[in-house]
C-alpha cells in the first residue's frame, strides 16, 4: 500500500498517527492524540482492589493485532489503528506497544502528536528522525529515543538504510502533566549496559541513567548470556510492570513466556524472573491509573 493510501485509510478509521502538517488548534480539541487514546478504557489492566494477591495478564505474540502494508509490517500489543480489542486498550498508562518492521528507504511522513510520551527503541537497523524542534538525527540499534509531545510537535521518521529493513519498538505512555514544552532526547543504551542484569534505561528523573519522561515510569532492559534468576522490586505499590520478551525464553512468577510475548503484573511489591540463556527482556514499570 502506498503511503498516501495508508494515511487516508488510517484517517478514516480515527487513528492517532496523522501524516499531515501540524495544526495547533487540533491540540485543543478531540482530534488530539491524548484525547483520542484516553477515551477507550480497557478491562484487564485495571487493578482489582478486592484481590489481595498478585494480578497478571499474558498477551501471546500470535494473539497481537497485525497488519501488512507492504512497506510496513506491524504488530500491536494494544488496540491501535485498525486493530481494536476492548480488553487490550492499555496497561495502566502504557497505551501503545507496537513492534514495527519498516522497509528500506520507507517511513512515516511528517505528522503531529500532543500530550504523549513517545519512546522509540530500534532493535535492528537505524531510523532517521526529523522534527519541528530542529532535531535531525539517526536513531541507531542500541539507542533509545524519547519525545515528550506536550503541547504539540510534528515529526517524521524513515528507515535510514535504502535497502535493509529496520525493526523498532514504538511505545507511548500517557504523561502525568499535559501541555508541557515539547522536548527530545536520545541516548545509547550500550553506555550503561550491564551483562546478565536488568539495567535502567528510562525514569522520571533527569539525573538518572538513561532518558527521562513526564511520567512516574521506569524502563529496564536485561540481556542474558546465561540462565539467571532475578527479583525486580517496584517503586510503588500503585504500579505494575509490563514485561516484553524481545528474544528468548523467560519464566515470570512461574509462567513461561517466549519471544515477543508480553506479560503484565500488578498488585505486588516485587516479581521473580528467570531468564534463559540468550534472552532479552524489556521491563516497563508504570502507574496503573491515569
Amino acid at each position: 500500500m502506498e503511503r498516501l493510501q495508508f494515511i487516508k485509510k488510517t484517517l478514516a478509521s480515527g487513528v492517532a498517527i496523522l501524516a499531515a502538517p501540524f495544526i495547533p488548534s487540533a491540540i485543543a480539541n478531540k482530534s488530539s492524540t491524548y484525547d483520542k487514546l484516553i477515551d477507550p478504557i480497557g478491562y484487564n489492566h485495571i487493578p482489582n482492589t478486592e484481590v489481595t494477591t498478585m494480578n497478571t495478564v499474558i498477551h501471546r505474540a500470535d494473539t497481537r493485532g497485525s497488519a501488512d502494508h507492504g512497506w510496513l509490517k506491524v504488530n500491536h500489543t494494544f488496540s491501535f489503528a485498525n486493530y481494536h480489542n476492548p480488553e487490550r486498550m492499555h496497561f495502566g498508562v502504557l497505551r501503545v506497544l507496537n513492534d514495527d518492521t519498516i522497509a528500506g528507504g520507507r517511513g512515516f511522513n511528517t505528522h503531529p502528536h500532543d500530550n504523549m510520551e513517545i519512546i522509540t527503541i530500534p532493535l535492528e537497523g537505524d531510523l532517521e528522525h526529523k522534527d519541528d524542534m530542529g532535531n535531525g538525527t539517526v536513531i541507531k540499534s542500541g539507542d533509545i529515543q524519547v519525545m515528550s509531545a506536550g503541547k504539540g510537535i510534528y515529526h517524521s521518521e524513515f528507515n535510514a538504510d535504502p535497502e535493509l529493513p529496520v525493526k523498532v519498538l514504538q511505545i507511548w505512555l500517557f504523561p502525568h502533566t499535559k501541555n508541557v514544552t515539547p522536548r527530545y532526547d536520545q541516548r545509547s543504551i550500550r553506555d550503561f549496559a550491564t551483562p546478565n542484569e536488568f539495567y535502567q534505561i528510562l525514569s522520571p528523573k533527569e539525573e538518572d541513567k538513561g532518558v527521562w519522561i513526564h511520567q512516574e515510569a521506569w524502563f529496564s532492559i536485561g540481556e542474558f548470556t546465561e540462565r539467571k534468576s532475578l527479583d525486580y522490586t517496584l517503586h510503588s505499590s500503585t504500579h505494575g510492570v509490563y514485561a516484553f520478551i524481545i528474544d528468548g525464553e523467560v519464566e515470570i512468577e512461574g509462567e513461561k513466556i517466549s519471544r515477543r510475548d508480553g506479560m503484565g503484573i500488578w498488585n505486588t511489591d516485587s516479581i521473580n524472573i528467570i531468564a534463559d540463556k540468550n534472552s532479552r527482556i524489556l521491563l516497563m514499570e508504570v502507574p496503573m491509573s491515569i
